[in-house]
Parts: structure tokens; sequence; C-alpha cells
């Protein structure tokens, strides 16, 4: 939850909906669209690794296990 707070929640919001307005800027799709839904953990790992869209890779700026933390507390979002 940590590193979701620190790295993630300004874009992605702190309940996953993307309603900041960082989020509603750069289009970030909220954790209820059918498109973040049907994501993997290891897709969603790949993508704040690598980056997707207009979002910044972490594979420089966080570890595997903080990126894994943070991926882990984002899907308490996706239902």
């Amino acid at each position: 939850a940590a590193t979701y707070k620190a790295k993630c929640q300004n874009c992605h919001g702190a309940d996953g909906m993307a309603s900041s307005g960082a989020g509603k800027i750069m289009k970030v799709k909220p954790a209820s669209d059918p498109s973040v839904k049907k994501m993997s953990e290891a897709e969603m790992i790949d993508a704040v690794k690598n980056g997707m869209g207009k979002m910044q890779p972490y594979k420089n700026s966080l570890s595997d296990a903080q990126i894994k933390d943070a991926v882990d507390y984002f899907r308490t979002f996706v239902k």
C-alpha cells in the first residue's frame, strides 16, 4: 500500500478509479474498466515495469517486490 500511495495514487487515485486531476488528464482507465479487469497480475506487473500508454516505466526506480506489492494493492480495487 505504501508504494502504491507514493508512486501510483497521484494518477490512479486512492480507490483506483483514476478520478484525480492527473488521472483524468492522462485518461487513466479506472480499476472498474473491463480492459483493466481482464488483465492478469503478470500483465499489470509488466505494465508497471515497462510503462503503458502515458505511464512511465518504473523498472529503474522500484524493485520487483515493490512493483508486485503495488500491483497486489491495486488489484484489491478490481472487482
